[in-house]
């Protein structure tokens, strides 16, 4: 069984109502007919019914089994405009403007998700990263005892030997631009908590650089042995290490020469990028050139599940990340 698949068996053990509000997308459309047949998640499309059956019926889509909500016509629309008022007041929204706020599907959603009249929320198809987190960072907040949300990919490589067979957490690839010390620590320590929840198995975090163990001297390397410093002293028991090069962090042979004594080197599953360029970089290097899966950009610190797609998405992408988030409602 892959990887994918073994996550959606854990999420038709405990059936999690998920969130699409990007309903007109024939993509998304198709992503509910297949996960409405393996029923594994509960699937709420948010937006215009006649629209939305019409764009269906057209392309031999059968969404009958997905729940179809519609803002304006919604019993609890009241309801959740008078949460977002209570929420957003002291920034200075008034009643008015928080009812025609809650008509925007993403924001719908959300208070969906914050109301429990629904677990998670998947978005990004045709939004951009902002337009889907802005909502869940008004409404949701960030997680108890989380500093900063953050992004990263579940990468499944196909005939790979390093990783755990192939599959790596790569963070953050699609968020946080240029993290400082602290900031790239809470990376760190929040994706090793994301790889025991998922993949189940022990992280071993390596932070990665240009540089292994002193190879190079700047500013830039400087910042990832700090990060690596920070996330020790925070979480005694993760598995840690940095800096490393990429071959120093994955492959054994390498490790043996350059940082014999590393408990990580050789061995890594958690990649911890120094910034957004060469994490999006590495990514889709891996993605193209090893063709392997890729699902994300998936979020961690927000309280509860809200997921980020590519604009460049596929609609078994997005069955993917909707199995994955359904996992998550579950911490």
């Amino acid at each position: 069984m892959n990887f994918i698949d073994t996550i959606k068996q854990k999420a038709k053990k405990n059936l999690k109502t998920i969130v699409l509000p990007e309903a007109t997308d024939i993509r998304v459309l198709k992503a509910t007919q297949k996960i409405c047949e393996e029923e594994f998640a509960k699937i709420v499309l948010i937006g215009d019914k006649e629209e939305i059956s019409k764009i269906a019926n057209e392309n031999n889509i059968n969404i009958s089994k997905a729940n179809i909500v519609e803002p304006e016509k919604s019993e609890k629309v009241n309801l959740y405009a008078n949460e977002f008022y209570e929420l957003r007041k002291e920034k200075g929204i008034t009643l008015e403007e928080a009812k025609k706020i809650m008509l925007d599907p993403i924001y719908f959603g959300v208070m969906m998700v914050k109301l429990n009249d629904a677990d998670g929320l998947v978005s990004g198809a045709i939004h951009s990263t902002a337009d889907t987190l802005r909502p869940a960072l008004q409404i949701l907040k960030t997680a108890p005892n989380t500093k900063l949300v953050s992004a990263f990919f579940i990468m499944n490589v196909p005939n790979c030997e390093y990783g755990d067979n192939g599959i790596f957490i790569f963070g953050d690839c699609g968020l946080n631009v240029d993290p400082n010390p602290e900031e790239l620590a809470e990376i760190a320590i929040s994706s090793a908590k994301s790889y025991r929840q998922l993949i189940e198995k022990e992280p071993k975090v390596a932070m990665l650089s240009y540089s292994t163990h002193g190879s190079a001297k700047s500013e830039k390397v400087d910042k990832v042995i700090k990060a690596t410093e920070i996330a020790k002293e925070k979480d005694k028991e993760l598995i840690i290490d940095g800096e490393l090069q990429l071959d120093s962090a994955i492959i054994e042979e390498v490790a043996k020469i350059k940082t014999p004594k590393s408990e990580v080197a050789g061995h890594a599953n958690t990649l911890i990028f120094p910034n957004l360029d060469s994490g999006n970089i590495g990514y889709k290097l891996v993605q193209r050139l090893a063709k392997a899966e890729a699902y994300g950009p998936l979020c961690q610190g927000i309280a509860k599940p809200v997921n980020d797609l590519s604009r460049g998405c596929s609609a078994e992408d997005i069955v993917g990340v909707v199995a994955i988030t359904c996992v998550q409602c579950n911490k």
